[in-house]
C-alpha cells in the first residue's frame, strides 16, 4: 500500500513540479515539426518529450504506480490494492458510525470524538 501510495504522489508531483525556463524553451521548439513533414491521415501525431528531470520520469511513475512496469501480475496486484483501500474505507466508516451510535443509545454525550 506504501509502495501505491509512494508512486501515487510522485507521479502527481512530477507533473506540478515548476518547470525551468530552459525546459519550457526545450519543449516549445520540439512542438514545432520539421520542415515538410505532413502527419498521415488518420494518426495522432505528437513530438518526442523532452523534459528532462523529475519531469521526465512522470511516465515511470505512472507505470509504476498502475503496476504496469510488472506485467499483468503488477497490474492486478494494483486493482486489489485499489479495491482493498475502497473496502477499508467503507468498513472503517460503518464501524464509526455503530460506535457512535451505541454511544448514543447509552447517554453518553453526543459528541463526534470520545476519549
Amino acid at each position: 500500500m506504501l509502495f501505491i501510495a509512494v508512486t501515487g504522489v510522485l507521479s502527481q508531483a512530477a507533473v506540478l513540479w515548476p518547470e525551468s525556463a530552459a525546459e519550457t524553451a526545450a519543449r516549445e521548439a520540439a512542438a514545432i515539426p520539421p520542415e515538410g513533414f505532413e502527419c498521415p491521415e488518420g494518426w495522432y501525431c505528437m513530438p518526442p518529450r523532452t523534459e528532462t528531470g523529475i519531469r521526465g520520469m512522470v511516465g515511470l511513475f505512472h507505470h509504476l504506480h498502475s503496476g504496469e512496469e510488472f506485467g499483468p501480475i503488477g497490474t492486478l496486484i494494483s486493482v486489489l490494492s485499489g479495491l482493498v483501500l475502497i473496502f477499508f474505507s467503507i468498513s472503517g466508516l460503518w464501524l464509526y458510525i455503530r460506535m457512535w451510535a451505541d454511544r448514543s443509545k447509552r447517554g453518553a454525550p453526543d459528541r463526534w470524538f470520545w476519549k
